[in-house]
């Protein structure tokens, strides 16, 4: 699918830090204009208007900051768990399966233990799935052993299809 929102980056700054294999900058410049985006328009339908590999760049995004923060536990309690089954697709079509099948595995972990999710109402309740979901231990194990060789194989596909991420110049 192509985008219908190609924001403007500078074409140089892409280029030096695909050349100075900055990983860090370059994920930054690709996926920054999207958080601003979306944050403006303060609804999830912007991803309709998203290429395939902008709309696993931001929604990845979204799970690195709530993994790193409280795990999948708190990824699925803030309501993104609608974001795996495309995110587990691209991950396929960009050949992270690795990171594709821990994301399967999460998906399947929240469908049989979906009534603990929707009755976790209060912090505490909340809280408890942390003691009660041990499972997610291993599989956010297995996440970070592969996390950045995930955003590596991301950023090398993006360095080859520039023009589904970006308008350059």
């Amino acid at each position: 699918m192509s985008s219908n929102f190609l924001p403007l980056v500078n074409k140089n700054d892409i280029k030096d830090a695909i050349a100075a294999g900055d990983d860090d900058r370059l994920y930054d410049l690709l996926v920054q204009p999207l958080h601003e985006e979306l944050y403006k328009r303060q609804t999830f339908d912007f991803l309709d208007e998203l290429s395939d590999g902008q709309q696993l760049l931001l929604t990845y995004d979204y799970l690195r900051m709530q993994v790193g923060q409280g795990g999948f536990i708190q990824f699925i309690h803030n309501g993104y768990v609608g974001l795996l089954p495309s995110m587990i697709e691209q991950l396929y079509a960009e050949g992270a399966d690795d990171m594709a099948l821990v994301l399967d595995d999460v998906l399947k972990v929240y469908v049989l233990n979906r009534d603990l999710f929707n009755n976790a109402k209060s912090v505490q309740e909340f809280a408890t799935l942390y003691d009660e979901m041990k499972e997610f231990e291993v599989i956010e194990e297995r996440y970070l052993r592969i996390a950045l060789a995930t955003v590596k194989k991301m950023l090398e596909y993006a360095a080859a299809h520039l023009d589904e991420f970006t308008a350059h110049k």
